[in-house]
């Protein structure tokens, strides 16, 4: 959403305000699509990556929104949309998680910004590509809730329900460091003084995580760099050469990962429960069913910018991190989205 909407935005040179209603308009769109399909149960049932559809959708409506399309324009881009709608999870096999990248993030910003363009530069379309004869739905999702796409409309904005991770992992690896941190804020301990720790997930989150070959979504890697780090950075998330480090293969040795089924009943709400066992026979435990930045347990400003420093930083420098993040935070105050572009150029 943020990129079609930035790339169309400066082609019409939208302010700040325009950027925040075309991102939000687009995370409104493609949530209720998916939602329509049937949510996170189609999600599981099938082959399609519904990341990829909501995706396309949300991207297409982002960019259209910034191209000022009118209401029967934003019909036709929504046709095009559908038309460009694809991918399947065969991108979990890639071991090294590029192709979801464009799965995820390039195919659907390409996709969105592909439809505005067409539209604006004259093209027509269908006008019902919801409701028609061989529409959508009846196409990718035969048992989908069309009502949904409508469901408290200018009510209820899906860009609220945002998740934003804290930590720069896979999503069920987040509880679990959020557990860990819990814990040391409570009794302080050195990673040499933990015995065991263990990691209860249900089992299908845990597959996802379990000693899988690239550091950011291996769960028991994650845990050894918390124990030794007490933080988990985005360079030691993405650091492959330190899972053969000696320190850290000690402590991931002590991970033990347990399948727990009373925890899927509670799904898709993934509830992970930590317990640490100290040398010294002392047992800790926490349990997180809301993990760090879920709109249930939001991070607070400064939280986010952490994060974003983080990330930005070692692209960036840490002036024109520091100056990114305070035009954001002000976004609505930007004339024009252009002069964004100088603080998001590497050098």
């Amino acid at each position: 959403m943020v990129p079609a909407a930035l790339a169309l935005g400066e082609q019409h040179g939208i302010d700040g305000t325009g950027l925040l209603r075309a991102v939000t308009l687009g995370y409104d769109i493609g949530t209720r699509v998916v939602m329509a399909m049937g949510g996170a149960a189609f999600s599981y049932e099938s082959s399609l990556a519904t990341h990829s559809i909501a995706g396309t959708f949300g991207a297409t409506a982002a960019a259209a929104c910034a191209a000022g399309l009118d209401a029967r324009q934003m019909r036709w881009v929504l046709d095009y949309a559908a038309q460009q709608s694809s991918g399947i999870i065969a991108w979990r096999r890639d071991t090294d998680h590029i192709e979801k990248a464009f799965v995820f993030a390039g195919m659907p910003a390409r996709n969105g910004v592909t439809s505005a363009l067409l539209v604006k530069s004259g093209w027509n379309g269908v006008d019902d590509i919801f409701s028609g004869a061989d529409n959508f739905f009846a196409a990718y999702a035969p048992k989908a809730q069309p009502d949904r796409l409508v469901e408290k409309l200018g009510e209820r904005y899906e860009i609220a329900q945002t998740d934003i991770k804290k930590w720069t992992v896979g999503s069920p690896i987040q509880g679990p460091l959020d557990a860990i941190e819990a814990i040391r804020g409570k009794k302080s301990f050195e990673a040499d003084q933990v015995k065991r720790v263990t990691v209860r997930l249900a089992p299908s989150v845990a597959t996802v995580v379990d000693n899988r070959d690239i550091p950011d979504i291996c769960l028991q890697h994650m845990v050894a760099v918390m124990l030794l780090d007490k933080t988990v950075s985005f360079h030691a998330a993405h650091d492959k050469p330190r899972m053969q480090d000696p320190a850290a293969l000690r402590q991931r040795a002590k991970v033990n990962l347990v399948r727990d089924e009373e925890l899927a009943k509670l799904l898709p709400v993934r509830v992970t429960v930590v317990e640490i066992e100290l040398a010294d026979g002392t047992r800790l435990s926490e349990r997180v069913s809301a993990v760090r930045g879920t709109p249930r347990n939001p991070m607070p400003r400064a939280e986010v910018a952490e994060k974003a420093r983080d990330l930005t930083v070692p692209v960036l420098g840490r002036d024109a991190s520091k100056r990114l993040i305070e035009t954001v935070f002000a976004l609505e105050t930007v004339a024009d989205i252009r002069s964004l572009r100088r603080l998001l150029q590497h050098g």
